[in-house]
């Protein structure tokens, strides 16, 4: 492999120095974002789509609410456009997203960890827009612009978000020219997929645009029973009638029809000696029967006016709807027992779950934008509102069977044997047990069977509370610009209200608020060049942090534990070089956060919640993107992470590592285009590298996780004066077994074996 990897470095290095003599022309079109930012020619809403196609994004609207230079704001940004996310061929958010640094994937589920802190809300940030649904849905990518993940707890900008980062979505706008594209892609695991991307304007005078993409998949999985059909489509229309006003007004709707992949199991575990490669990673819980359905609609219109030079208002809003239709055998993260209680360790003990709930989200950010001077200061301050509301509709509701058949014919839904004689038994292997409700999963004979709820008992019966969680906030920004020293300064308050059983007799109400700063100090040394510090507070309540949480009604979940509070401190550089088609991002940074819910991993009360006292992250990262050369481009990111535990419950863990964190990470993705003068013309290639050290799983320190490289590579082929490219993407080259992350013995999550793709694409 370092032959190869040699080769690559020096052929490579030949092609360079062969391409200097590229026309400035090619070089200024490659980056005109940074060009048409620098003098102030964006709008301040993004209304309009960027016509250009490279890895490296310039600018970015969410991370300070106004149109800014990456390398102006003093706080890191990791980006992925759309452009890396078709040429790696990255069809969901989890595949894209994991170029960015410090962003490490924890399962099969829309949920990261990010510089060392596991996510703890469940949803999404579209357009600088928070929305909410359970992180079992995987987003498609094909709607989607880049990909910003913006480190740190920015609540100085979101309402209630991570502190370890947010990853923003910014979807495909409308463009002043025409463009159409499809595609269709065949691939492993008897994967089809096909999409579409139609742009332009609808009159003459280019004052109304349009675009539309759309997507549909089916794919199977090499994990036993797992399926999934996703579809995508999301219209949107951009209004432009003057200099002064804009208006950008887009749908998405899609759906999941699948079922959820609660990880591989192992059996017959013992600390410190179990084999990870006992069982096959294809082998899954569940039953044939399962299934998990998912719908969703978003409606988001985005409004800008200038009143003139100085004075401009800006407003956002957001609809959502989201609906769940779940059912499924999953562990109950424990083995079976024997009479004596003494565990059976080739036995997952299994439960049955039905649910069925759907809510609604609304969104509106308004704000004024001044720029004005005092002195030899250039002030751009910023002044808004904004309104969050998450309604959980009446109506929802969670059916379970659990626990072991009594003699009487009823059900003991503890998982705790009392006394033994009361229990029907069964012989399994030899071995005289309780007889489950829902029958044992063997795991070394497994069966997947098609069941019924008729087949159990059902004996936890739960109506999901209905609730409202309201977020009002009023805030204020003032970008200072001091010869070459700029501050950014913002202030926030936040008022939270939770109303459980929301629209009933017995409404319980909890509120809360809370008063974020924002300090940052960006300094110029040169146009190239510059570094910062920045220091950011955040706060969630814990209703925003679990959609999971057991809500009996009898208290609303905020009222039950202490909000998740955090800090950031950060010091880093930013630079951009070959005439601002290569940028390069580095950061040091410490993250504390205290008052951490999480699962309790008790098997007799698999609902229990417990709060964490403090956990602490510190490392370094840096992200490098760009044209190397006019055919050449790279994606390269590295992350060392030393995050730990400050304080808990348990005495043992103060000072262990933080869960499903590994210390080092790296990613590499680069294409390489052949030139028209060449005898490999129309020819392309790609190659990537993705390495993880060692992690601890989520609830058992009894084992850990391997460090792991796999290597993917592309080939792309694009006649001459052709409107189509063929592509073939190959990933996990080598073939190498490694785990994702892990929770206990019973779920860990596997990376794919070695797979293709072949994507064909036509645009007109």
């Amino acid at each position: 492999m370092k032959n190869l990897l040699s080769f690559l470095f020096v052929f490579i290095s030949a092609q360079y120095l062969h391409s200097q003599n590229i026309s400035k022309k090619v070089k200024d079109s490659i980056a005109q974002d940074s060009i048409k930012m620098e003098k102030n020619e964006l709008q301040t809403v993004e209304i309009v789509g960027r016509s250009t196609r490279k890895y490296n994004s310039d600018y970015s609207f969410s991370a300070t609410k106004t149109a800014a230079l990456n390398k102006d704001i003093p706080q890191s940004i990791s980006t992925i456009t759309k452009e890396l996310i078709a040429d790696k061929g990255a069809f969901y958010l989890a595949d894209a997203v994991k170029m960015a640094s410090g962003v490490i994937p924890a399962s099969y589920y829309n949920q990261y960890t990010i510089r060392g802190i596991s996510q703890n809300e469940e949803g999404q940030i579209i357009n600088g827009m928070r929305t909410r649904q359970y992180y079992f849905l995987q987003p498609l990518t094909s709607n989607i612009e880049r990909i910003e993940v913006i480190k740190g707890p920015s609540s100085a900008t979101f309402s209630s978000v991570d502190p370890g980062g947010s990853i923003n979505m910014v979807t495909k706008k409308p463009l002043t020219t025409d463009r159409k594209e499809v595609s269709l892609s065949v691939g492993s695991f008897s994967t089809l997929r096909g999409t579409l991307d139609f742009t332009g304007p609808l009159n003459e005078s280019k004052t109304l645009l349009y675009r539309v993409n759309g997507a549909y998949q089916e794919a199977k999985s090499f994990r036993d029973l797992v399926n999934n059909k996703s579809f995508l489509l999301s219209p949107s229309f951009s209004y432009i009638p003057n200099e002064k006003t804009a208006i950008n007004t887009e749908l998405i709707l899609s759906s999941m029809n699948g079922n959820l992949d609660r990880g591989q199991p192992i059996f017959g575990a013992v600390a410190g000696k179990t084999d990870l490669n006992k069982t096959p990673i294809s082998l899954n819980l569940g039953a044939a029967s399962d299934f998990f359905k998912s719908k969703e609609m978003i409606l988001m219109t985005n409004f800008a006016h200038k009143f003139n030079s100085k004075i401009g208002f800006n407003a956002s809003y957001m609809k959502q709807t989201w609906t769940e239709d779940l059912q499924e055998h999953r562990t109950t993260n424990a083995f079976a027992v024997d009479m004596n209680n003494k565990p059976v360790t080739s036995l997952a003990m299994m439960q049955f779950v039905q649910r069925e709930q759907n809510w609604d989200v609304d969104n509106l950010s308004a704000y004024f934008n001044f720029d004005f001077k005092t002195g030899k200061l250039n002030h751009k301050l910023l002044t808004g509102y904004d309104l969050s509301s998450w309604n959980k509709n009446k109506g929802g509701g969670q059916n379970a069977a659990r626990g072991y058949l009594l003699k009487d014919g009823t059900v003991a839904g503890s998982f705790v044997l009392a006394n033994a004689n009361n229990y029907q038994t069964t012989t399994i292997d030899g071995i005289i047990m309780p007889k489950p409700n829902v029958d044992y999963f063997n795991l070394n004979n497994p069966s997947y069977k098609i069941t019924s709820p008729d087949d159990y008992t059902l004996n936890v019966r739960t109506a999901l509370p209905s609730a409202l969680t309201t977020t009002n906030a009023l805030y204020i920004q003032d970008q200072i610009q001091w010869e070459r020293i700029t501050f950014l300064l913002g202030l926030r308050q936040e008022w939270f209200e939770d109303i459980t059983n929301y629209e009933s007799n017995n409404e319980l109400t909890v509120k809360k608020s809370a008063l974020l700063p924002r300090v940052g100090i960006t300094y110029a040394i040169n146009k190239a060049i510059n570094v910062y510090t920045t220091y950011l507070e955040g706060y969630q309540p814990q209703s925003n942090t679990v959609t999971l949480m057991p809500q009996t009604g009898s208290l609303p979940a905020g009222s039950l534990f202490d909000p998740l509070e955090s800090n950031l401190k950060e010091v880093g550089l930013k630079a951009v070089f070959l005439n601002n088609t290569m940028s390069f991002n580095a950061a040091v940074y410490e993250i504390n956060q205290r008052n951490i819910l999480m699962n309790a991993n008790d098997p007799a009360n698999p609902d229990l919640l417990v709060t964490r006292g403090a956990e602490r992250s510190r490392g370094f990262e840096c992200d490098l993107a760009g044209y190397i050369t006019p055919q050449w481009q790279i994606n390269a990111s590295y992350s060392f992470i030393d995050a730990e535990i400050i304080n808990d419950q348990n005495p043992a863990l103060i000072g262990a590592r933080k869960q499903n964190t590994p210390k080092n990470s790296a990613n590499l993705w680069t294409r390489y285009n052949f030139a028209s003068d060449t005898a490999l013309k129309g020819l392309g290639v790609g190659f990537g590298m993705q390495y993880q050290s060692s992690k601890v799983p989520w609830f058992t320190r009894d084992f850990t996780l391997p460090d792991f490289t796999i290597f993917d590579a592309a080939l792309y082929y694009k006649p001459n004066n052709s409107n189509i490219q063929i592509a073939v993407n190959a990933g996990n080259l080598l073939n190498k077994t490694y785990w994702l992350g892990a929770q206990n013995y019973l779920r860990l999550f596997p990376g794919s074996p070695r797979n293709a793709s072949l994507t064909v694409t036509y645009k007109f």
